[in-house]
């Protein structure tokens, strides 16, 4: 779920099948907004999993989606907002980038976000299967395993002498060493970024990259390092130029893949400005820390929260807080 920048009446929510909902607040009245079903493959982890809006979308009409296409590729497309209704797109969208990711169905990623230097993130899972075997996230040939930075007018390297790995096949690269990105967020006072990474069998992980660099040129571990642990080799694993995460969790009590959140900045509860939330799809909880000095401190479970297939977070333009689960709910997080 999102919502336009400045837009304080809609909030927008994507569907796995490949529709994307308006939810007007006003009037508690639903609407579609684009249908993508019939370029949509939704077989295991596949579907429309990102979008994001343009900065400028008010001016513009630009946003963009990420889905996979029926080969199981991945794709990256611009759209534009009718110009005469603004509860509905243009049916005719803009490819920007497609990524081979037809030999398996799931770690897929699929989030997109602009960051403040204009650029659209993308986060793309490792390829799939168990274990990397291919090793993609950490091949700077490969797309797979990574967050990307594209300019959104044309899907290429965004500045691409800023980019880290300009010198590769795949410019667009800003970050390597991810197995499946669900999901990363900028915070939207300090512009830190946040990646919660779905692990093998044994551990979940959120890293933390503060601001001005968020990101750039580092290598979060995978398939070198699951978490904290060593994953191949399983022991006396090279962590030299690895940036671990702040904070990981083993699969105990039911726990199987981290959902990532987003740093709240809303005014409906100003004591938890600066709290970062994320949750377990299996363990149905809701956790937050805030992230200071490197370290991930103020832990705290919220059980009025929990509740079982938590797939996303959103965030609205003013910055509240909702989450949705699998079952189709969509809730705002408000003080009790």
């Amino acid at each position: 779920m999102t919502a336009p920048p400045n837009d304080s009446n809609r909030l927008f929510v994507i569907e796995k099948q490949g529709l994307i909902r308006i939810f007007n607040v006003g009037n508690s009245s639903l609407a579609t907004f684009l249908d993508l079903r019939h370029l949509v493959s939704t077989i295991g982890e596949r579907g429309l999993l990102g979008m994001a809006f343009d900065a400028q979308y008010a001016t513009n009409r630009q946003f963009y989606v990420f889905y996979t296409d029926q080969t199981g590729d991945i794709v990256i497309a611009r759209y534009l907002r009718n110009a005469a209704n603004a509860n509905v797109a243009d049916p005719a969208g803009t490819s920007l980038l497609t990524i081979e990711h037809s030999a398996n169905t799931n770690h897929n990623g699929g989030m997109l976000a602009f960051g403040i230097d204009g650029c659209l993130y993308a986060s793309v899972g490792d390829g799939g299967g168990s274990g990397d075997l291919n090793n993609n996230a950490q091949t700077l040939t490969s797309r797979l395993g990574k967050i990307l930075r594209l300019n959104p007018y044309t899907g290429s390297a965004c500045n691409i002498a800023t980019n880290p790995f300009f010198f590769s096949n795949a410019p667009e690269i800003w970050s390597i060493g991810l197995r499946n990105p669900w999901r990363f967020s900028f915070d939207r006072v300090t512009n830190d970024l946040y990646i919660a990474d779905v692990g093998q069998d044994a551990r979940e992980e959120i890293n933390v990259s503060p601001t001005p660099n968020a990101g750039r040129g580092l290598n979060y571990g995978w398939r070198l390092m699951e978490g904290f642990l060593c994953f191949n080799p399983s022991t006396n694993c090279n962590q030299g130029g690895l940036t671990l995460p702040v904070l990981d969790y083993p699969h105990l009590n039911n726990a199987c893949s981290v959902t990532g959140g987003y740093v709240y900045r809303g005014s409906a509860a100003p004591a938890l400005r600066g709290t970062y939330f994320y949750a377990d799809f299996c363990a149905a909880f809701v956790r937050s820390f805030r992230y200071q000095n490197g370290q991930a401190i103020s832990q705290f479970e919220w059980p009025f929260l929990s509740r079982g297939g938590i797939t996303s977070f959103g965030e609205d333009a003013q910055g509240e807080l909702y989450l949705m689960t699998q079952g189709g709910s969509l809730f705002k997080i408000v003080p009790n």
